[in-house]
């Protein structure tokens, strides 16, 4: 075994890595961009090495700066990580040549499975079931139509070298191909530097099921059973379980079978994986396979008892995997969710700050948290926006759902928008319970994961004014301390009056709605008074961020943070963010109906679809700016005239940035 390694990625990945090699007694090197100086894998590691500014592709997509640390480090190996580098076989070449172990399959099996079209060349010839499509070298666009005629709409566009959604886009019919294409084309040559489409028949209601496989270099294969990875949003899988549920045993064993004949195909070495679509028929066919470790590994690690990172470094050492496929344990089932900073109410858009308050659920051996995040971490645009894994285990699926809620309910960041409630919507949803499971469950169930009816959030605003009220007091409190004012009414801040209960009011902006509540001051407590409702509260505890109260002599559980002028509030699965209401309200003049289109975040320019003096319809897609590796489209927001373009291609954008003026 070697005795040092480099981990040549960030964030949760890094940090994954470095505690199974920390505990195998491995030296730790980590790499940083700018944006990343203070970052947890930063701290975690026993080094660590500056490399770039923060765009990945001046950092951590900079092979000959990661090889260049390594050597100065004296790393004996190098591991990827899932994602950068990891499926770069020029760099795999490049750490053999320096005689640097590489945490990863062999080059020629990079490269055998780099291009989803090779790759399912490939397969076919393993006789491995592909799913019907164009593979062709011709990429124009009515190559594509032609092929998708003869195929039958809908049909999937899909990036050669992509994942992750990246560069995939949905075509039903052929009016939509030459957009969506040239989409796809952009976003697979941002994200992969490669523009190479292919095209396959898109079925209506498929299971996403993946194959994890494990080969040493002694010619081992063996898979490591499934996980369900169907619920997704733009094409990224969001939520994961293992095993898949309603496998039998035949079709696991079928599926199982296929993946290690992919794999000996290739000669493949160390963890991989084989992705499937399953019809409802229990039809299975090949989409692609991604050769490195997975995001979603824990669920199989979760169910087998295994650290597949280390099983992943001790292959690369030369050894042996130490279990046959007999020896596979399989125990309970697993669930992972991925907690990003985006808001699902406005189409996942990625959402940019400051961590300001982050607090997990308590530890459990059935709990497991995977982050590279902490309180004052920034979610820029140049990465990812995932904040964490959240991993439950249960002795069955409904148990670890269970589970789940419990742990979501018990998850708070405040800072960024999260798709923290629709996570818990869906753990909730009845299909989803009973495992009615199809890549398309988001936008099937849209109603009602994305309802916005209002929810009964009287008793959060409740809490936000007793919390404030009683944050108030203490602070004046201090203040009448030092100058041995503790009795003056002036001092008490407990809206003291002449001959008059003590009352105050204060008045909140929620969701663009002023309420106010009215706080009387009782012997046990307060009396509130908020739309038209009285609640007879007491005060039970109160602390920086906790407040247990009795309303209505029910006692709830609340975390409440403040930040400037907001007070976020959370409940079990609810939270509602208030502001402090200031004399008058003002909005900006100008607003997007108005023909003043601005940046929803910063981003890059990568496309202009319109030029001035265009006549354009509500609706239609103006400008493409591209941030935290996904391109957000700016459409006209009624029908109009271009009369002002701000930008050109290649232009950063800050956030609030006026890009079109459509009158």
């Amino acid at each position: 075994m070697f005795n040092s390694i480099l981990i040549a990625n960030r964030g949760e990945i890094a940090c994954r890595v470095i505690r199974t090699a920390r505990r195998m007694g491995l030296r730790c090197i980590a790499v940083y961009s700018d944006a990343d100086a203070y970052a947890p894998h930063v701290k975690m590691a026993d080094e660590a090495y500056h490399i770039g500014p923060a765009p990945a592709r001046e950092s951590y997509l900079d092979a000959e700066k990661i090889l260049a640390v390594a050597k100065l480090a004296k790393a004996e190996a190098i591991h990827p990580g899932y994602g950068f580098l990891s499926e770069n076989a020029e760099f795999a070449k490049q750490c053999e040549a320096a005689g640097i172990i590489f945490v990863g399959p062999p080059a020629s099996a990079i490269t055998a499975m780099g291009s989803k079209s090779n790759a399912k060349q490939l397969m076919e010839k393993a006789n491995v079931p592909l799913i019907p499509g164009y593979h062709g070298t011709d990429q124009s666009t009515e190559a594509f139509t032609t092929a998708a005629k003869k195929i039958g709409f809908p049909v999937l566009l899909k990036a050669a070298a992509g994942g992750g959604g990246k560069g995939m886009r949905v075509v039903n019919n052929a009016k939509e191909m030459e957009s969506a294409l040239a989409a796809a084309k952009r976003e697979g040559l941002s994200s992969f530097g490669d523009d190479y489409i292919l095209l396959e028949k898109y079925l209506e209601k498929p299971r996403h099921v993946e194959i994890q496989v494990f080969s040493d270099k002694h010619n081992n294969h063996l898979y490591l059973y499934e996980r369900d990875c169907s619920i997704q949003r733009r094409h990224q899988k969001i939520i994961e379980e293992a095993p898949a549920p309603g496998m039998t045993d035949s079709l696991r064993r079928a599926m199982g079978e296929a993946a290690v004949a992919c794999a000996k195909a290739i000669g493949y070495v160390g963890a991989g994986t084989i992705e499937f679509l399953l019809d409802e028929d229990g039809h299975f066919y090949f989409m692609e396979m991604n050769t490195r470790l997975q995001v979603e590994h824990p669920v199989t690690e979760m169910i087998t008892g295994l650290d597949l990172v280390e099983w992943q470094l001790r292959v690369a050492a030369g050894e042996a995997m130490p279990l046959t496929q007999e020896q596979i344990p399989l125990h309970g089932h697993a669930i992972e969710v991925r907690i990003y900073a985006e808001d699902p109410m406005h189409d996942f858009l990625p959402s940019i700050g400051t961590i300001h308050y982050l607090q997990q659920p308590l530890a459990q051996n059935w709990l497991r948290v995977d982050t590279g995040i902490e309180t004052g971490s920034q979610i820029s645009q140049y990465y990812d926006p995932m904040i964490a894994k959240l991993i439950v285990w249960g002795e069955t699926r409904s148990q670890a759902i269970l589970r789940l809620i419990q742990a979501l309910a018990h998850y708070r960041v405040c800072g960024v928008q999260t798709n923290l409630a629709l996570l818990a919507r869906i753990a909730c949803n009845p299909d989803y319970q009973v495992a009615n499971l199809f890549t398309h469950f988001i936008s099937h169930h849209h109603d009602q994961l994305f309802s916005t009816a209002d929810q009964a959030n009287d008793d959060l605003i409740v809490a936000a004014a007793i919390w404030h009220t009683l944050h108030h007091q203490n602070q004046l409190k201090q203040y009448a301390n030092q100058y041995h004012q503790e009795n003056s009414p002036w001092f008490i801040g407990k809206a003291w009056r002449m001959n008059m209960p003590a009352e105050q009011t204060l008045t909140f902006n929620v969701n663009n709605t002023i309420d106010t509540v009215n706080l009387i001051e009782t012997p046990d407590g307060y009396k509130a008074k908020l739309n038209n409702q009285e609640f007879d509260v007491s005060i039970m505890q109160h602390t920086e961020h906790h407040l247990r109260i009795s309303i209505n002599q029910i006692q709830h559980d609340y975390t409440i943070v403040a930040e400037a002028n907001h007070l976020t509030v959370f409940n079990q699965l609810r939270n509602l963010t208030v502001s402090l209401a200031q004399d008058k309200w003002e909005t900006e003049d100008g607003d997007a109906s108005g023909g003043h289109l601005r940046a929803p975040m910063p981003g890059t320019v990568t496309a202009i679809l319109v030029k001035p003096e265009q006549n354009v319809k509500r609706g239609e897609a103006l400008v493409i700016i591209e941030a935290m590796k996904m391109e957000h489209t700016i459409n006209a927001p009624t029908d109009g005239i271009v009369r002002e373009i701000c930008y050109d291609v290649g232009d950063s954008v800050d956030e609030g940035s006026e890009l079109v003026v459509v009158e």
